[in-house]
């Protein structure tokens, strides 16, 4: 309808200007775009699971909460007594009665306990610290687990216990944590807050830089990726897909072309959906027009096995598309055309370029959701212990 009425509004004027209405008209057929210019919502938009189960290592860490439970000969409760006496009598906090008391803490009252337990240690072995047993990524798990980002956050920045977290998984666990809920400026800070303690990068850090600076996307931030990326060159060679995703994003958010397909040709396998939908806006604002329709028809062309997933294009990378076709008419009613063939195909997605890089991974819906529905145990139909739930 929309073609129509646009076309019998032009037949007075002359054969170009009703090509234009036509083309034009035919904008009313696309889907509405209501997210920010460049294809990507607002910072606050999808939220990612960044590292991956093993990385985190919840499920290793509540197995050993439950061996620490039967281990010791004391219930929970008189544990923690004794450790809390032993503080007032300003007796020594042992390595071992450390690690057994983190492992009992069940609730947020269990965790200040274990927090002044931690200042004690830490001050009783702050010379011995270099090549011994690592608490920190323990208690990020805590933490993690029970889902306490503020006290993680306290003690991570906290002068008197430099040294106690020496490691780049203890930083990795908490930015992962506070990504994960949105608070990507208090993320920020303990990524700068790595570097003040000169904890040294892991393959993980990166991953959560990149994603962490995308999502703030202010001068600061692309400040902060720019060094990295500078400072890191030797280990650009080697990371996730996932990772140069994010950095391509968030070159093309701050409008370096040169930089995003640096990134890009680093990407060893860059046969995905994600890494289509961002070739495709690479292409399309360095002004290479003929090249980006070349890529949609390739997808068109595809002949995917009906259990193989298909490759699918962001309406919205489609919109900036046409967008930068709008004074072409000729290759505008061509990239009509492709598009009509792509969505009768299943072939266009309405999910946006940033819930593409911010979904949460197929096997960690499944789990969330386990966790969701199962409350009782299956062996003896009781309520289960929260170290025993899924995450």
């Amino acid at each position: 309808m929309p073609r129509i009425m646009a076309a019998a509004a032009a037949l007075a004027g002359s054969a170009s200007r009703i090509l234009r209405k036509i083309i034009k008209g035919s904008a009313r057929l696309w889907p509405a775009v209501t997210a920010a210019p460049g294809c990507w919502s607002c910072s606050q938009g999808a939220k990612r699971y960044l590292l991956r189960d093993n990385a985190i290592g919840l499920q290793q860490f509540q197995e050993k909460k439950l061996a620490t439970r039967r281990l010791i000969y004391e219930d929970k409760d008189s544990y923690f007594r004794n450790i809390k006496e032993k503080m007032e009598k300003k007796e020594l906090i042992l390595r071992n009665e450390l690690k057994i008391l983190l492992h009992l803490c069940q609730t947020s009252d269990d965790v200040e306990i274990a927090k002044s337990a931690i200042y004690r240690y830490h001050s009783e072995n702050r010379t011995m610290a270099f090549g011994d047993y690592k608490f920190g990524p323990i208690f990020m798990r805590l933490c993690y687990e029970l889902g306490l980002e503020v006290p993680a956050v306290e003690l991570i920045k906290d002068e008197t216990l430099y040294g106690f977290f020496s490691d780049g998984q203890s930083f990795a666990l908490l930015m992962d944590m506070l990504f994960k809920k949105g608070y990507y400026e208090d993320a920020f800070e303990v990524l700068e807050e790595m570097e003040k303690q000169h904890v040294k990068y892991i393959k993980d850090t990166f991953l959560l830089a990149f994603a962490i600076c995308y999502k703030l996307n202010s001068p600061v931030s692309w400040k902060k990726f720019t060094k990295i990326l500078e400072e890191n060159q030797f280990q650009l060679d080697t990371l996730p897909r996932i990772t140069y995703c994010f950095a391509v994003a968030f070159a093309l958010k701050q409008n370096d072309l040169e930089k995003a397909q640096y990134i890009y040709s680093l990407i060893m396998n860059p046969d995905s959906r994600l890494c289509t939908n961002l070739k495709i806006l690479m292409q399309i604002k360095s002004g290479a027009l003929e090249e980006t329709l070349k890529t949609l028809e390739a997808v068109l062309e595809e002949n995917t096995p009906e259990l193989v997933k298909k490759t699918q294009i962001s309406e919205q990378v489609l919109a900036t598309v046409r967008e930068e076709l709008e004074e072409n008419p000729a290759l505008l009613v061509r990239l009509e055309d492709i598009y009509d063939q792509l969505k009768a195909s299943g072939k266009v997605t309405k999910l946006t370029l940033d819930e593409m890089l911010c979904k949460i991974p197929l096997y960690k819906e499944y789990y969330k959701k386990l966790s969701t529905e199962r409350t009782v145990s299956l062996r003896t139909f009781k309520p289960l212990q929260s170290v025993l739930k899924t995450e």
